[in-house]
């Protein structure tokens, strides 16, 4: 019977699937035909289907082809087999020594379990010796003959069986003392290997002879791991949460998780891929919503345990989860220094190195197109890790760096070698600073938009910024970054406060598409600190520790905490350590690279070099002359340099605000500078003020002009600065 392939109709018509399957034959008119012997093909969308899959195939259960591998996870690759074998090699080597150390102990026992065998033998042989297979006979007998003392047939009995009791008894022990003097004898006279090899011979089986059932010869030889897991522990632990039901009565045989890999040692810890039961009603979710509980159960620290879901496109479902269980804590340890310390050229097109994960996986950001927010307490390394993205982009030559900070300290300084603006502080004029620096940013960006409607679609496609349009137009890709961003709300007016956000709102989201990239960061990421509608659409988010849940969530999303990236079971021994969010469903919770403050000032030394090179040096970087006398090898006394960083924004500035600002600089060596104290050091320092009072919105008072403070640098510098 031959039948006709079936071409499925386009999509937007609604058919019969009746209609369109191979009609069942009439067993009555024609005889059934075999669709395994004589499949007709079947046409889909152009693709053939073979007969196996066919609906109405009886076979098609029988012959699918089970949808597992063939090998075990462990032997899937020659990198597996190769670890597995080293790991292998360890573990034999660390019993191999754990036993060895304890080798006289295990004598000691043997020949303490040898005596007790030995006794025990003696004893279980006594009755053979003694011959008391006799004396029941003999018993019997004497009672008899007690009885009736007149039986002389009766008396003879008894006198005969105990002659042959006595008899036994002679042979039994001379049998035995012979043989114990000939073996003595015979291991004195063997030479000393021999000795050795009887007495094993002899102390082995004795001391088999005296184990008992709660004897053990050798220590428990595990390795110290902290942690050990089962599918049953598992099981237990996922009960105990409330996502398996009990079985009748309370007992255990209640429904399972089926487990499609593991639990397997994987590195430092388990990991276990496993299904939840149908007709629980459970999800995914709700197991990673229970990592505390599930922590709990396990006997570890939810920071050991990582969880995450197993989306469709790597085989999972709504119900499989993917958990590793380290052995102790996977974020402490030795720093792992960033790999920006010793490069020297980067792509910001490129992923940024970021840090490791749990199980030591590089992280890497792409933050091309993106916007990103820091938060969390401080002291946890907030600002260490929000400096290595821009990090990346002093490597690359063609990233214009804006750069704000609102604390106003020590750890955004460097940034004047390289920066077109830097904002240093919240004071007034510091907060009139980063306005027009939004200002100027803003401008620039529908500038860019202007140019980027202009160009053909040759050169343009997408009507985004491209690496060859940054290098044919000169539009290199812009940084903005500002840290501390709530000491500029709290210290601005409200309408100079809706401005500034409104600014940055626009920057954040529509910036990327002309080259902007967005890198924020505040301590206090709530609703007065940090407006939400700037927040919500940042796209990329890193938490240090935070107090509680909720601050949790006001750094990385509403109802991140709840889906498991939570940032309040972070530790303050943390540091540098942080949940990473990069989309709705997208966490993991990294060990930032360490990259401190002389690293991050080399770079930023290299990053102007780079700039020169290429004629990119822009902006206040190509005036500041600090960092032209640096980059030149000019020594600038630090009173200096650092006097002219607190009035980077100011022509004059009275006595007492500078001392406040050298304070913020660096408490540690401007904390008990006074008005004289500060005189001496710039005097010192060759600083020659052409006036000891300044005029300041309308008020005079003791300060100093910015000019006679450029004058103690060297003239070669000024030169080269254009001042």
């Amino acid at each position: 019977m031959t039948e006709t392939a079936v071409q499925v109709p386009a999509m937007g018509t609604v058919h019969h699937l009746d209609d369109h399957r191979p009609t069942a034959p009439d067993i009555t008119t024609e005889p059934v035909v075999s669709l395994v012997k004589d499949p007709a093909p079947v046409v889909v969308d152009g693709d053939e289907v073979e007969a196996v899959d066919r609906a109405d195939n009886p076979l098609a259960d029988w012959l699918t082809v089970p949808d597992a591998p063939v090998l075990p996870a462990w032997a899937r690759s020659a990198a597996s087999i190769k670890a597995n074998a080293a790991a292998l090699c360890r573990l034999s080597w660390w019993h191999a020594r754990y036993h060895a150390v304890r080798t006289p102990k295990y004598l000691v026992k043997t020949v303490l379990l040898a005596a007790r065998g030995f006794y025990r033998a003696a004893v279980g042989l006594w009755p053979t010796l003694s011959a008391q297979d006799h004396s029941a006979v003999v018993k019997a007998l004497r009672a008899q003959s007690k009885a009736r003392p007149e039986d002389v047939e009766l008396a003879a009995r008894l006198q005969i069986a105990h002659g042959i009791r006595t008899r036994t008894r002679r042979w039994r022990f001379g049998a035995a003392a012979v043989a114990v003097a000939a073996a003595a004898i015979g291991i004195a006279l063997a030479p000393p290997v021999l000795q050795t090899g009887i007495a094993t011979a002899v102390i082995t089986p004795l001391a088999y002879l005296g184990r008992g059932k709660e004897t053990q010869f050798l220590d428990q030889g595990v390795p110290p791991l902290r942690v050990d897991m089962s599918a049953q522990q598992l099981n237990d632990a996922l009960r105990a949460a409330g996502l398996l039901k009990s079985g009748r009565g309370g007992d255990d045989e209640g429904p399972k998780v089926s487990c499609s890999m593991g639990p397997v040692r994987d590195g430092r810890g388990w990991a276990v891929i496993f299904d939840l039961p149908r007709g629980g009603g459970k999800t995914a979710s709700d197991v990673l919503a229970k990592r505390e509980v599930i922590a709990q159960e396990l006997g570890v620290d939810e920071i050991q345990v990582i969880m995450s879901r197993v989306r469709a496109a790597k085989g999972g479902n709504a119900g499989r989860v993917s958990m590793w269980v380290a052995d102790d804590d996977p974020y402490l340890g030795a720093l792992n220094p960033s790999p920006f310390v010793s490069a020297e050229r980067f792509s910001i097109w490129d992923p940024v190195p970021f840090g490791q994960d749990a199980r030591g996986t590089r992280v890497n950001i792409p933050v091309m197109w993106q916007s990103m927010f820091f938060g969390g307490l401080p002291r946890r390394g907030k600002t260490f890790s929000q400096r290595l993205l821009t990090a990346a982009g002093l490597l690359d030559p063609f990233v214009r760096h804006y750069v704000a900070d609102g604390k106003g300290g020590a750890d955004w300084m460097p940034m004047k070698a390289v920066a077109h603006r830097l904002v240093m502080g919240a004071e007034d004029d510091a907060i009139e600073a980063l306005k027009a620096m939004l200002a100027e940013l803003l401008t620039e960006m529908e500038r860019r938009f202007a140019l980027l409607r202009d160009l053909p679609t040759s050169v343009c496609p997408e009507g985004k910024l491209t690496p060859d349009i940054v290098a044919k137009y000169n539009l290199p890709v812009i940084f903005v970054t500002i840290d501390e961003l709530q000491e500029y709300f709290t210290a601005m007016e409200r309408e100079d406060r809706e401005q500034v956000i409104n600014d940055l709102c626009r920057i954040a989201r529509r910036g990327p598409a002309a080259g902007f990239i967005s890198n924020f960061a505040s301590q206090r990421p709530d609703a007065d600190s940090v407006p939400t509608k700037l927040r919500e659409i940042i796209t990329i988010r890193y938490s240090t520790q935070v107090v509680d849940r909720a601050s949790s969530d006001m750094v990385l999303g509403k109802g991140k905490a709840a889906q498991g990236a939570d940032a309040s079971v972070l530790s303050e021994e943390h540091k540098g350590v942080g949940v990473l969010v990069t989309g709705p469903a997208s966490y993991v919770t990294v060990r930032a690279d360490y990259l401190d403050g002389p690293a991050f000032a080399a770079l930023c030394r290299k990053g102007r070099t780079l700039r020169e090179e290429t004629g990119q040096l822009t902006g206040e970087a190509a005036g500041d002359v600090t960092a032209a006398a640096d980059a030149a090898g000019i020594t600038v006394p630090a009173i200096v340099s650092d006097t002219l960083e607190v009035m980077r924004h100011s022509p004059r500035m009275f006595t007492t605000d500078l001392i406040n600002g050298l304070v913020n600089l660096d408490e540690d060596e401007y904390g008990d500078f006074n008005a004289e104290a500060l005189a001496a050091a710039l005097e010192a320092a060759g600083v020659k003020r052409t006036s000891k009072q300044v005029k300041i919105s309308g008020s005079n008072g003791a300060g100093y002009q910015r000019r006679d403070i450029e004058a103690a640098v060297p003239a070669e510098i000024l030169l080269s600065t254009g001042r």
